[in-house]
């Protein structure tokens, strides 16, 4: 018997160092709904926005929106273009990759991503 992943304790953990194995507990994969955003504070004061999509995949990219700094890119909303996924400002609207976090409206600018996993 397999249980779904809303049911298991399973937790949310972020990478935040590229050259450590430090993985950073931010949440249970239960508080991360498919399609809708979640904002985390991390250790160092950044706000990273988690989104699971209906394939149950998961993405982290920095929350903060780089045209007008305001932190709501959690807020804004999902979808796909040419089979990436990506999350729509929900002030000015820009497109963000959720794999690579490229803006897909203007190819100068790029928000952090992390690499996430389910422990």
């Amino acid at each position: 018997m397999t249980l779904a992943p809303e049911t298991t304790d399973l937790k949310i953990q972020l990478r935040l160092d590229d050259q450590a194995d430090d993985w950073f507990t931010v949440c249970n994969l239960s508080a991360l709904l498919p399609g809708r955003g979640v904002a985390a504070l991390l250790p160092d004061g950044r706000q990273v926005a988690l989104f699971r999509d209906r394939a149950g995949k998961l993405y982290a990219i920095d929350n903060r929106d780089p045209f007008c700094g305001a932190a709501v890119l959690s807020r804004g909303l999902t979808g796909s273009h040419q089979g990436r996924p990506f999350v729509a400002s929900p002030l000015l609207k820009q497109r963000f990759d959720l794999e690579s976090g490229q803006c897909l409206d203007d190819e100068t600018v790029r928000v952090a991503t992390y690499e996430i996993r389910t422990s």
